[in-house]
């Protein structure tokens, strides 16, 4: 279990990087007039994921889930999967990439990378990452729970994103 906590904590660390990169990119994004749409989900949202990281922890640990090494590996691969789709689409967004959800009027749709293929490729490596993350060490309803959460917030999340990207739109084409 010692060698799951670290990989859990490395999550952490990475995500921290991931908040540490939002965090110049917002900077960024407003210095240019970038304009936040959703930001009272965004407390849920980042509750939802730090609650994920406690969960494996303490699902593992307090409930003594076994590593299953055929299943576990496999949700290995699918967690380093989940993080390379990640940061290709940071790579691919630059600036315009934040977990928050603010829009640069001006600012084309990006269309490269995973986006030429996926509307939201971050948020399948999220998917795939709370789904894989918990099952490397069998924790089942870490997994199941933040599957279910993650979903209704994806739901609000992307049509609070899809909006303000058209309303963007829409503001580009009037000027």
């Amino acid at each position: 279990m010692i060698w799951y906590t670290a990989l859990v904590l490395a999550v952490a660390v990475e995500r921290c990087a991931e908040l540490a990169v939002a965090l110049r990119n917002t900077r960024w994004s407003r210095a240019r007039g970038g304009i936040e749409a959703g930001s009272g989900h965004y407390p849920a949202m980042v509750a939802l994921h730090t609650a994920l990281l406690g969960g494996c922890l303490a699902e593992v640990w307090l409930a003594g889930r076994p590593f299953l090494p055929l299943f576990g590996w496999t949700m290995v691969v699918v967690v380093v999967a989940a993080q390379t789709l990640r940061w290709w689409c940071i790579r691919t967004l630059g600036h315009q990439w934040n977990t928050r959800v603010i829009v640069v009027p001006g600012l084309p749709l990006v269309t490269d990378g995973p986006y030429r293929w996926l509307r939201h490729p971050n948020y399948v490596a999220v998917a795939a990452e709370g789904l894989a993350l918990p099952l490397v060490h069998s924790a089942w309803v870490t997994a199941v729970g933040f599957t279910v959460l993650n979903a209704v917030l994806m739901a609000v999340r992307i049509r609070c994103e899809d909006g303000a990207l058209a309303s963007a739109a829409a503001a580009d084409v009037r000027s």
